[in-house]
């Protein structure tokens, strides 16, 4: 992992913090590339601005936007739904270009009963809503964000059946813990598939007892269980070079403000540097004089 490659999901901190807020205190912190929850983006823009000023309000932090979230894609409701629902993805792609962003991460509905044939149905839709999105943003399917997408085998699945290289996989170091998915799993087919990775320890429990979200932890902290330096190198030996968003829904966490817990997050992310970029990172988080350590 490189400095360049790390990046902060807005769902990590306090959900109901404004998002300038937390825009601030990622970029005090250090960070440099964000991922939006596109329904926070667009209350921000309702409140009588534009697009274009949050892209300023990015730019002025020295934030990029990487990617972002706001819904599952529905590929089993009836028609009129599905078509409301795509309609809001393509726009929700047409936002993200705006602001840069490259990844539309999506969960998925499912049918009535669960058949193999679904996952299939799944890819196909996902290959034909791909194709309404600007040229810059592929659409990534998270596994375990859906009744029949578990897994990371099923994941690949619908990423094959989509038959477009703009359709991919997000891949999430909690839902691969609570999940039936292997660390053989992540291999020579599944990692080129990969559009993102979220990153997140988690506490020390049985996968099938895990809470994929609320027994997140920050890597690093020591309360976790995953090897997550292994997981990360394995991923880059296979090829992956995109971004590694640290993404948690800790509720302790979210009763730290921002401004001062960011720079843990900070730090978390750069202990899964190389040791040469670890040190040269530490230097420079240690030089900025806004930053705070927190105390949880």
């Amino acid at each position: 992992m490189k400095t360049s490659q790390i990046a902060i999901a807005t769902a990590s901190t306090a959900p109901a913090e404004p998002l300038e807020e937390k825009l601030a205190a990622y970029a005090a912190a250090g960070f440099r590339r964000v991922e939006l929850q596109l329904d926070l983006a667009k209350k921000w823009i309702k409140q009588g601005r534009r697009t274009s000023d949050l892209g300023k309000l990015l730019e002025d932090l020295h934030l990029r936007c990487i990617g972002g979230f706001e819904c599952p894609i529905e590929c089993f409701s009836d028609a009129g739904r599905r078509r409301e629902n795509h309609n809001q993805l393509v726009a929700n792609a047409r936002l993200l270009a705006e602001l840069g962003g490259g990844v539309l991460v999506v969960g998925t509905d499912g049918p009535a009963e669960n058949f193999l044939a679904a996952l299939d149905t799944i890819g196909k839709v996902m290959g034909e809503t791909v194709k309404r999105f600007p040229a810059s943003v592929a659409l990534a399917v998270e596994f375990n964000w859906s009744p029949v997408v578990k897994s990371l085998r099923s994941a690949v699945r619908v990423a094959q059946a989509a038959r477009n290289s703009r359709v991919g996989i997000v891949f999430d170091t909690a839902h691969y813990h609570c999940t039936s998915s292997k660390l053989e799993d992540i291999d020579q087919v599944s990692v080129p598939l990969f559009k993102h990775v979220h990153i997140n320890d988690m506490r020390p429990k049985p996968g099938e007892h895990s809470h994929c979200n609320d027994d997140r932890v920050l890597p690093g902290s020591g309360q976790g269980c995953l090897d997550i330096n292994g997981i990360v190198r394995r991923i880059e030996r296979l090829g992956y070079r995109g971004y590694f968003s640290l993404e948690l829904f800790n509720q302790d966490l979210w009763k730290v403000p921002s401004a001062t817990i960011s720079g843990d997050m900070y730090r978390a992310m750069a202990s899964l540097l190389p040791q040469g970029k670890r040190a040269s990172t530490a230097r420079m988080i240690r030089g900025h004089p806004g930053r705070k350590r927190s105390r949880i």
